[in-house]
């Protein structure tokens, strides 16, 4: 762990079926590499979603995270109030997982986990991989938003002038840690343009 950082957290991590699983991994990676206690879950869309993007199977996570759970589990720990987590993050989070969120009728563990960290007034961060968006959409996120989610779109910065596509996922991914309240050290703020570059810049 790196020094100077808080006690480890309990983080949970789900993966759906969104494009974008390397958030989801790349999450775990750097949650490992902090010390943090991570478990997880990826819906049966999101396990096709690890082996068409990243070739990887689902279970393959467990060498990842601490803790590996079926979606269909949905009498796991994470399931419960009652185990104290610190914060969620489902990255990427499909539209029919956020839909189920935002209406509080969940069917697997992804969405009862998620269920929980709003009920128990925990972190939960939605990086919701969709577009374009149609007014439904919308919706379910400002009834996600409502609830207690934060919703985290993975759209990728360019004033740090990425060169790699691993660049931009990380960037999103230390995104994901501070919105989690994840001390991290990863990475640089944005520190504002210098004064002489500013100077006679328009609105």
């Amino acid at each position: 762990m790196m020094s100077g950082t808080p006690p480890p957290r309990r983080v949970v991590v789900a993966i759906t079926g969104a494009s974008g699983a390397v958030y989801g991994a790349r999450l775990l990676e750097l949650l490992r590499e902090l010390g943090h206690e991570t478990h997880v879950v990826v819906s049966r869309a999101g396990a096709l979603a690890l082996q068409q993007e990243l070739g990887i199977e689902a279970r393959a996570l467990g060498q990842r995270s601490d803790f590996f759970y079926s979606a269909a589990d949905v009498g796991a720990r994470i399931a419960s109030g009652s185990f104290r987590t610190h914060a969620m993050a489902i990255a990427p989070c499909s539209i029919r997982t956020l839909a189920e969120i935002a209406t509080g009728v969940t069917s697997s563990l992804v969405t009862r986990a998620a269920d929980v960290m709003l009920k128990e007034r925990r972190r939960l961060v939605l990086v919701v991989r969709e577009t374009p968006l149609h007014t439904g959409h919308i919706r379910r996120m400002l009834e996600a938003s409502e609830a207690g989610a934060i919703i985290l779109p993975p759209v990728p910065a360019f004033y740090f002038h990425p060169q790699t596509i691993g660049q931009m996922v990380d960037q999103t991914v230390h995104r994901i840690l501070d919105l989690m309240e994840i001390a991290h050290g990863f990475g640089a703020a944005w520190d504002g343009i210098a004064p002489a570059d500013r100077a006679g810049a328009g609105a």
